[in-house]
């Protein structure tokens, strides 16, 4: 199967409301161009280094997305032109994209992420901290940043009740931000959770972007 082919298959599966994050990392510049070739204009990233060469190299009507863990000492190179950051994961990593985002004069758009997974491994706020940052509204000293919604990680499993219990808390939590502290904040309306494996389970549980990069590019090629 095609890159295009494969990304003709997704889209049947997703409904047209539903933003695809094609999942290009550890892909060689060709397979973004098919995918791109075949209408698709939002990429996903996770290494700072490899995503600004992509940036530099590929069409500037692609919207990147920046899917991984980010270092603080990293945000500055990526901030000029990213269009979404996935996983703010702790406040740390939010003074230094404001403080690079406002010398740079520009908002970044951002998800914060939240721990919902059983794996320590995996990144996150957990939600006594999230509504704790709301509470107090902390999120005023970041004017540089727009929270745009949330994103999570289901545990790695091929349990779909753990997965889809663990999605539903995630959109709990959204939810409960929308309604009590982004009221006025439009743009709070990205839910990010769902992959190759699990996006059908998230879409049905409220997900509105889904990153898919091994059913469209096929496995990673690790440098």
């Amino acid at each position: 199967m095609s890159i295009t082919s494969n990304i003709a298959n997704i889209r049947k599966q997703i409904p047209q409301q539903i933003k695809l994050v094609c999942v290009s990392k550890f892909h060689p510049d060709d397979a973004i161009v098919e995918a791109y070739n075949a209408g698709e204009r939002v990429f996903g990233e996770s290494k700072v280094q490899e995503m600004t060469g992509k940036y530099e190299r590929l069409p500037k009507d692609i919207e990147w997305h920046f899917i991984g863990h980010l270092q603080s000492n990293k945000v500055k190179y990526i901030v000029p032109y990213v269009s979404l950051i996935h996983g703010v994961d702790s406040e740390k990593l939010l003074v230094e994209i404001d403080k690079q985002a406002h010398k740079a004069g520009r908002i970044v758009n951002c998800l914060l992420q939240v721990h919902i997974a059983t794996e320590e491994t995996k990144f996150g706020f957990d939600e006594t901290e999230l509504l704790d940052f709301c509470q107090n509204n902390r999120i005023k000293n970041y004017p540089n940043v727009q929270i745009c919604g949330l994103m999570g990680m289901a545990t790695f499993c091929s349990d779909k009740n753990i997965i889809e219990s663990e999605f539903k808390q995630l959109k709990n939590i959204f939810e409960k931000l929308k309604s009590v502290y982004f009221v006025q904040n439009q743009s709070f309306d990205q839910l990010s959770m769902g992959m190759s494996d699990d996006f059908s389970i998230a879409i049905e549980c409220g997900s509105t972007m889904v990153r898919i990069g091994s059913s469209i590019f096929g496995s990673r090629i690790y440098n």
